[in-house]
């Protein structure tokens, strides 16, 4: 048995089935494995303007997800206190890492909040699904400082969007949008009778988030390793 077993594995190791029909290759490229979404997938198409986004939530969910950083799966992290619903789509840039360089960029940051980068996803047709990867055009930011740490929010609209996809800067967005979301993440956290230890600065347009998204990546090369 352990002979046929042998056999079996050269055969295949041959590019050959058990019958002797050789066997169809998976196009490249082809993953074995699910890739994890924080670590196996690539930053983006044409960084910093245009990155991947992994979205974690959508404007439906009255829920709060987050990837797992073991498994790679959503986990369930709490249920939204409030009635309030994210304004966009959310998740975080692949291979990013709010590290020593984000907190840097950020007045009053001790440190960064050691997870990928965040970022919301503008798009005009509703889209209520998650664990999706989609292209995204970087137009701005908000700087989010939570209890010290340097949380930054990019901006982005989805590539191709009949109405978002020609904006280059957040100034460009309607300015209710960009207070809806400021509002959003300054109470989404709030808990009555506590101090709320949430601030944001004025939003910051496409030039400063490219310098925020290349310090991330530079803290996820320094915290993880490159990935060439």
């Amino acid at each position: 048995m352990r002979a046929f077993h042998s056999l079996a594995h050269t055969i295949k190791a041959q590019g050959f089935d058990l019958t002797g029909t050789r066997m169809k290759k998976f196009p490249p490229p082809f993953y074995r494995w699910r890739p994890h979404p924080w670590h196996g997938l690539e930053v983006g198409p044409d960084v910093p303007r245009l990155v991947h986004a992994f979205i974690e939530i959508s404007p439906f969910d009255l829920v709060k997800y987050e990837v797992d950083k073991a498994t790679g799966y959503l986990r369930v992290d709490r249920p939204q206190r409030s009635s309030s619903q994210h304004p966009t789509l959310y998740g975080f840039i692949p291979r990013t890492y709010c590290g020593a360089r984000v907190r840097d960029l950020m007045e009053g940051a001790a440190r960064g909040d050691g997870d990928p980068l965040d970022i919301c996803v503008i798009s005009e047709r509703p889209i209520s699904k998650t664990e999706i990867i989609l292209n995204a055009k970087v137009i701005g930011g908000l700087p989010m400082l939570d209890g010290g740490e340097a949380d930054d929010k990019i901006i982005a609209v989805l590539q191709n969007d009949p109405l978002f996809a020609d904006l280059e800067d957040i100034s460009e967005l309607p300015s209710a949008l960009i207070e809806r979301m400021r509002h959003y993440f300054m109470t989404y956290k709030l808990i009555p009778g506590q101090e709320n230890k949430v601030s944001i600065g004025a939003a910051y347009g496409f030039d400063h988030a490219k310098v925020v998204i290349q310090a991330a990546m530079d803290d996820y090369e320094t915290e993880y390793g490159s990935s060439n």
